[in-house]
């Protein structure tokens, strides 16, 4: 029987005939992603789902998908997907990264015109019949600075526009290398930096617990009066209440904004003000994207449910068929020692190794390298997959090596990922064990077994007495229970390390008060999804 899959987002009809071509069925229902109880009712008839942001792919109706074996997302954002169900029950998740970063980028330049001449609001009065040439007293673009928050693929179009347009341009990325700066000819700041010297402020970073809310009342205070920012990311970046504020007082002379906390944006309180260009989230919106994430979409699906080809998968590797079984449990290793040492790092990440050791040096060391990169960059940007991790790497700079060689230890293979940035060089090996479960072996040269938690705290300090009573006291006193933990030192007085299992996410203040002490010389809270 041919495999079936529903369209319930309104995609080029591209996308339709591709999946015909292939073979394949396919219903086209452009309103049914609308309508949440119309499509529990029918998802269970289809192998594959092509969406847009429209559909909501909620854990209730992936249980309900019982036939379901790819979602294929239109785009290149999965806000609307919930990943760890999918995994769960094994649906691969694919999108496409660089269909439509032309686009978006174009759609943020021509927001930073509009909203520096007034132009969709000088259009409105002169069809009113009016002639308001003095009202709408624009400025200038050339010669002034422009604020990138987030250099990556969209990012970094938008740099070498503006500089086409003889601005200067300075950026904020943590994966920003000063080579990568130097090649796209813009300036590396941090983020303080670039608040007090921009005149315009474009934001092109996903929306992560690091950037909820980057630009609210304090990020303002540190800009210049009358600075103007674009927003056609993610809503949820800046925080409107915050932004309204500052544009009526003038601190902020005007915004354009394409996304927005809550969409459908029917009602906001950025709506009707002057000096604001709203767009009903157009980044994507052009025939060119579309017709790309289109047909990118329906050719990946259509690969995977003919030939198990896996491309551009979000919780997938790029691997075939063959070597799958054997693969998976160290793809997941590869992704946890990754997660591990991205959560730990705030620097701009230099350079990076994998070693793969006795038996790993024999497998598909590109996916799992690549499975490295994902797990080390999503704390950063968490759309990131196995496919775009490396180009994303590339795009910044950071030089990626591996090593293979033969067995050197009691293990029959494992991993080792070092990572090295203008401030320290972090390393963490890790195995597979019988069960077919990632371990931690070796985390700051330091050797441990430890298995992984999906709520951990880990701390490094001087091997000394009473840092264990003292994390048992600070969990006590606010009612973190302990579940497990692991200790490690590399000699009597040396360096130690601490890793402690949780029943839930270890609470941020509890977390200042264990960095406020003297001894632990640094913790951090640590989440892996340690699903199948």
């Amino acid at each position: 029987m041919a495999p079936r899959v529903l369209v319930s987002d309104k995609l080029s009809p591209t996308a339709v005939d591709i999946f015909r071509q292939h073979g394949i069925e396919v219903d086209y229902e452009p309103d049914l992603g609308k309508d949440k109880e119309a499509l529990l009712s029918v998802i269970d008839k289809y192998d594959g789902l092509a969406i847009r942001s429209a559909t909501k792919v909620t854990e209730k109706l992936i249980n309900a998908a019982t036939n379901l074996k790819v979602v294929g997302r239109a785009g290149i954002g999965v806000d609307n997907v919930d990943i760890p169900a999918a995994s769960r029950r094994g649906i691969i998740v694919m999108n496409t990264p660089f269909g439509n970063s032309i686009t978006t980028a174009e759609h943020a330049i021509a927001m930073l015109f509009a909203v520096a001449r007034q132009i969709p609001q000088a259009n409105a009065s002169t069809h009113a019949g009016k002639w308001e040439k003095n009202r709408f007293m624009g400025v200038e673009i050339t010669g002034k600075t422009l604020g990138v928050i987030g250099c990556g693929n969209i990012g970094s179009v938008v740099a070498m526009r503006a500089i086409g347009l003889k601005m200067h341009v300075v950026a904020f990325d943590p994966f920003l290398s000063t080579q990568r700066a130097e090649e796209l000819g813009v300036e590396k700041v941090e983020l303080d930096e670039l608040f007090a010297r921009a005149d315009f402020i474009t934001l092109h970073t996903p929306l992560t617990d690091k950037t909820r809310g980057i630009i609210d009342a304090a990020a303002i205070a540190k800009m210049k009066d009358g600075v103007r920012i674009i927003n056609c990311a993610r809503g949820g970046l800046i925080v409107e209440a915050d932004l309204v504020e500052a544009l009526k007082s003038g601190k902020v002379a005007g915004a354009g904004i394409d996304v927005f906390e809550v969409e459908p944006a029917t009602e906001n309180p950025l709506f009707n003000l002057p000096n604001v260009v709203c767009t009903p989230h157009l980044g994507a919106a052009t025939t060119e994207a579309q017709e790309n994430v289109a047909l990118q979409i329906a050719e990946q699906m259509s690969d995977y449910l003919i030939k198990g080809a896996v491309t551009n998968a979000i919780n997938m590797p790029s691997i075939s068929a063959e070597e799958a079984p054997r693969l998976k449990p160290f793809i997941k290793l590869a992704e946890v020692l990754g997660a591990f040492v991205g959560q730990v790092t705030e620097e701009p990440i230099r350079e990076v190794e994998v070693v793969f050791d006795g038996a790993t040096a024999n497998m598909n060391t590109r996916a799992l390298v690549s499975a490295t990169l994902a797990g080390l960059i999503r704390p950063q940007v968490s759309d990131v997959n196995m496919v775009s991790a490396p180009i994303m790497a590339k795009e910044r700079g950071v030089i990626v090596s591996e090593v293979k060689r033969d067995k050197s230890g009691v293990f029959d293979g494992y991993i080792k990922l070092t990572v090295k940035t203008s401030a320290k060089t972090r390393s963490i090996a890790g195995t597979v064990f019988s069960d077919g479960k990632p371990r931690f072996i070796q985390i700051k040269g330091i050797n441990l077994d430890a298995e992984v938690g999906e709520h951990m705290l880990y701390t490094t300090n001087y091997d000394t007495p009473g840092i264990i009573g003292l994390l048992g006291t600070v969990c006590a006193k606010h009612g973190v229970n302990i579940a497990n933990f692991q200790l490690g030192r590399n000699r009597p007085g040396g360096d130690a390390i601490a890793l402690l299992y949780l029943d839930a996410p270890f609470p941020q203040n509890v977390l200042q008060e264990l960095l406020a002490t003297q001894s632990i010389l640094s913790a951090k809270r640590l989440h892996f999804d340690v699903g199948a």
